[in-house]
């Protein structure tokens, strides 16, 4: 069989990945704190065909995928006027904690800042996770003993004490943020939430907003960082490989074809 239709095949399983890798990004074009994933490839083999000559004779057998990378540039903000909307204006990622492990066991990354609070005062993630203070601990915002609170741009819960009073610092209040190394290590969990990994070369240890050089914003949300601009564009690349990878299928089929009514 011709080196090019299998060169062809691999082309075309590669482009469909690509595809898929943007299909997601257009999904997710409105998902809070949403990263956008980008698709490398690189060459697969190269068949010796002589060693004689200056220069090496090389005939390569196709493409693989080398890489598929998260993209961890900023999404545009969106005003909620929610107290408890939290957006970072700068590196850094929420630290939250699945309420049925301990210590360090179920803690994940988020930019997605939409929480809440409920009904036993605790700030927490949609899907009920804890959002941990700067010490590692749930911020517990108690209903019982406060009338409002809000949250400044270093993270600091204040709150004002029920029948009046001063406003005062939430005790363990300070909202922990976990800046890795190199974020596009981290593993995709689902539901907006990231994974550590030796890769991304942090802990699930939280710090502080400022330890991150970042800011919280209260009232906003970080939108998702796709550009359906460039990924449209990256849709008509992918759609021409693809079909340019077929085509040499089609045409190695047809001088195989030729091959073959040699002996009629």
């Amino acid at each position: 069989m011709l080196r090019s239709m299998y060169s062809g095949v691999s082309g075309m399983k590669g482009f469909q990945t690509k595809l898929d890798v943007i299909g997601n990004n257009i999904a997710n074009v409105n998902t809070i704190g949403f990263k956008k994933s980008t698709i490398n490839f690189q060459d697969l083999l190269s068949q010796n065909m002589s060693g004689s000559g200056v220069n090496p004779m090389q005939v390569g057998l196709g493409v693989q995928t080398s890489a598929v990378n998260v993209i961890h540039t900023p999404g545009s903000a969106m005003t909620t006027g929610v107290g408890t909307d939290l957006a970072i204006m700068g590196d850094g990622f929420f630290v939250v904690q699945d309420p049925n492990a301990t210590g360090a066991a179920g803690r994940y990354l988020t930019r997605a800042g939409n929480f809440v609070v409920d009904a036993q005062g605790d700030l927490v993630t949609t899907q009920g996770y804890s959002v941990l203070s700067s010490t590692g601990n749930p911020i517990k915002i108690d209903p019982a003993l406060y009338d409002s609170f809000n949250i400044t741009r270093d993270g600091q819960v204040w709150v004002t004490p029920k029948g009046g009073g001063a406003e005062t610092k939430l005790t363990d209040g300070l909202i922990g943020i976990s800046n890795p190394p190199n974020p596009t290590g981290l593993r995709k969990f689902g539901g907006s939430l990231y994974e550590m990994t030796a890769a991304a070369g942090g802990t699930t240890n939280p710090s502080t907003a400022a330890a991150a050089t970042s800011m919280i914003s209260a009232g906003m949300l970080e939108m998702s960082n796709v550009d359906l601009t460039e990924e449209f564009t990256e849709m008509i690349v992918a759609q021409r490989g693809f079909q340019a990878n077929s085509r040499t299928i089609t045409t190695s089929d047809e001088i195989l074809q030729e091959v073959v009514n040699l002996k009629r």
